[in-house]
């Protein structure tokens, strides 16, 4: 792919997240929020069965409106939701894998992309999820990718060829994978960034959240040439914003 483009997270719909601790809009707002994302041309949307009921919501809302293939959806195994009050679960065993992704092709309809959760040099390359994988293929899903949160598996997930998506975050306060941007770029794996705000501190309680915004987007702008940026946002007003600015990037970019 060439360019960035900008997809929605879901993990805000479907629990409690973020440094300000924030709940999940409700059923209705969530909807809405996913109706002004379609109606900004946003079609990548990223989901989880570790995002409580995120993939639910989605679901229900991919079927209320009869979406197709204009939108692309990713999702995620290995991470597993328990309840709000209980701590997630990490499995990568073959059963606990498979169970997942049946529970989340039920949900969702059908999965683009899926993803290794909690992924790690020795997950992502056991036969466990080796084995997983290829039912998945069975299974119709055609592409595949992991979420990570350190370099080494980063690098790890670029060297096989399973894998075409690496998902990372990336913000002005967290840049521990920059130095990683440039093999990406000279490869075939595609970033995913995450966490574009940080969780939210990046814009904060500032008194200016929109400037903050659109500098964050800037910045990683000008560190990658292609991806995807994901903004996770639960609210319908950011999301309008972070669009407008995101593409202002954009544009800003292009006229160069």
């Amino acid at each position: 792919m060439s360019g960035l483009q900008l997809g929605l997270g879901l993990l805000s719909i479907g629990r409690t997240w973020g440094v300000q601790k924030s709940k999940p809009p409700s059923r209705q707002n969530a909807f809405h929020l996913l109706e002004t994302a379609l109606e900004l041309g946003i079609s990548f949307f990223d989901t989880a069965p570790a995002y409580g009921d995120s993939e639910e919501i989605f679901g229900a809302f991919i079927h209320a409106h009869g979406i197709g293939r204009e939108i692309t959806i990713a999702t995620k195994f290995g991470e597993h939701w328990l309840g709000p009050k209980t701590p997630t679960k990490v499995d990568h065993s073959t059963k606990a894998l498979i169970n997942s992704l049946e529970r989340s092709q039920e949900l969702l309809g059908r999965i683009d992309i899926l993803q290794i959760h909690k992924a790690n040099p020795q997950n992502i390359a056991s036969d466990s999820v080796l084995q997983a994988i290829e039912h998945a293929k069975s299974a119709g899903v055609k592409e595949f990718g992991a979420s990570v949160s350190d370099i080494d598996t980063a690098l790890a997930v670029s060297a096989l060829d399973a894998f075409r998506y690496v998902q990372f975050p990336l913000n002005t306060e967290n840049t521990e994978f920059m130095p990683i941007l440039e093999i990406l770029a000279g490869s075939d794996t595609i970033p995913i960034i995450n966490r574009p705000f940080n969780m939210g501190s990046v814009v904060g309680a500032a008194a200016s959240p929109l400037n903050k915004s659109k500098t964050a987007f800037e910045f990683l702008h000008n560190s990658l040439s292609s991806g995807i940026v994901l903004t996770g946002t639960g609210r319908t007003v950011h999301l309008r914003e972070n669009t407008h600015n995101f593409n202002a990037c954009t544009a800003k970019g292009e006229a160069r």
